[in-house]
């Protein structure tokens, strides 16, 4: 009988896709195969968060409730950005859990699952070159890393302390990998990097000198391959060359995740961003204006330490002046080995609640706006998900999820849906062709 491997992933698309090459790797090298019972586990995997603090928190309760309920036998690996940041702390908080891999030493899995209490935590390690094993949630999408780290110093993110200084991958080992994947009948990929329009300011060896741009014109002469999504792209990079690419490219999904995080140009000095807000308003002009049908999602931290009400009344301007088609939004959470950890002015928590909650009520109104205004509209959707009930669904061109009535015939197919129905995350329509 296999060995059965079960992981929870938290966070990010990057730890998403940590977790398949994690699955790949023991896979290929160890004979596991994938459960979603943990009880039968023989190998049990958090691939942790550490952005917020709650997940945190979160971490070390999964943890003990593992353990009770577990196989006497199965070991517990904690991986992932926690991991890294916590280290040697995660075997003295819950001592039966048998390893900490960091999420910048994800190719060394099958190492650590034979030394006992071993903790590989070294934000440094060059994996950048690494041939990982094949293996993709979905065989209709697949997830393609173009860099790992990041060198931005903003004062609240503890990703450069958890992922280390920012690599790029080799532009042809990314190319190749594409073209392995589109071989075998993916026709959308998703570029993942903290930073992808930030590509290609340091390779580990000798490479040529190509930017995000170039990247995505190579990427895109590649026969068959017909949606190219990424994330995320950083406001301050988003120079004119790469705008008039995402807005002329066709195969460039019309799709832009811009991390605003603050609509006051005060609040993002302190946050170090590396940009204003009149800059954020005139790329997004720009984009707008040569890409009328893109969609634009953001992140946005409320009562960052010393956020003014004058500061938080910019950002709901802001709001209503570009109306996001999606929000990630949160109330500050100090983070260890960050600068802002160190802030003193900081926001009473009351404050703090009912900011992001008048926040997410304008949200919920502009997507309502918005997605009133596509009912009875057509979207080409690639159907990608089997749900219950019947119903297919996928993502328009600009990031819709739409759903049909349907079977999984349709999966990994192009069609014509035209809206009948509205609501706030998810639209409901028909196959018009």
């Amino acid at each position: 009988m296999s060995k059965k491997l079960f992981i929870e992933t938290l966070g990010c698309a990057m730890n998403s896709r940590d977790t398949e090459h994690m699955i790949a790797e023991l896979t290929e090298k160890e004979g596991y195969e994938t459960t979603d019972d943990f009880v039968e586990a023989d190998l049990i995997l958090i691939n942790t968060c550490s952005v917020r603090e709650r997940p945190v928190h979160k971490l070390f309760s999964e943890l003990g409730g593992f353990n009770k309920k577990k196989k006497p036998s199965a070991k517990i690996g904690v991986c992932g950005c926690t991991a890294s940041h916590l280290g040697e702390e995660i075997l003295k908080r819950a001592p039966y859990v048998s390893f900490v891999l960091g999420a910048r030493n994800v190719s060394k899995i099958t190492e650590v699952l034979h030394k006992d209490k071993a903790v590989e935590i070294d934000i440094n390690y060059d994996e950048s070159e690494f041939a990982f094993n094949d293996f993709r949630s979905s065989p209709y999408k697949a997830y393609i890393n173009i860099s790992i780290g990041c060198d931005k110093s903003c004062t609240f993110c503890i990703v450069p302390k958890t992922r280390g200084d920012e690599i790029s991958i080799p532009a042809d080992l990314i190319i190749k990998e594409v073209q392995k994947v589109v071989n075998s009948g993916v026709k959308e990929v998703f570029l993942l990097g903290q930073n992808v329009n930030n590509y290609g300011r340091r390779f580990s060896a000798e490479q040529e000198k190509i930017n995000f741009t170039q990247l995505l014109r190579r990427l895109s002469t590649i026969e068959g391959l017909e949606r190219i999504r990424f994330t995320s792209p950083h406001p301050f990079h988003m120079d004119d060359e790469f705008i008039e690419e995402f807005a002329s490219n066709p195969k460039i999904c019309k799709s832009m995740h811009m991390p605003l995080q603050s609509g006051s140009t005060k609040v993002l000095k302190e946050m170090k961003r590396g940009y204003t807000r009149e800059w954020f308003l005139n790329r997004v002009e720009k984009l707008k204006t040569m890409c009328p049908d893109v969609s634009i999602s953001t992140d946005i931290i409320v009562a960052f330490p010393g956020e003014s009400d004058e500061d938080f009344a910019d950002t709901i301007d802001l709001m209503k002046q570009v109306r996001f088609n999606q929000i990630f939004s949160f109330k500050y959470s100090p983070r260890p080995e960050t600068e802002a950890e160190s802030f003193t002015n900081t926001v009473d928590d009351e404050v703090a609640s009912q900011r992001l909650s008048q926040l997410q009520s304008l949200n919920n109104e502009i997507l309502d706006e918005l997605n009133a205004k596509s009912l009875g509209k057509v979207y080409r959707v690639y159907f990608e998900e089997l749900n219950r009930d019947y119903f297919v669904s996928g993502r328009s061109d600009n990031n819709i999820v739409i759903k049909v009535k349907g079977s999984d015939d349709l999966l990994g197919q192009f069609r014509d849906v035209k809206i009948t129905s509205i609501g706030r995350t998810i639209l409901t329509g028909e196959i018009v062709a």
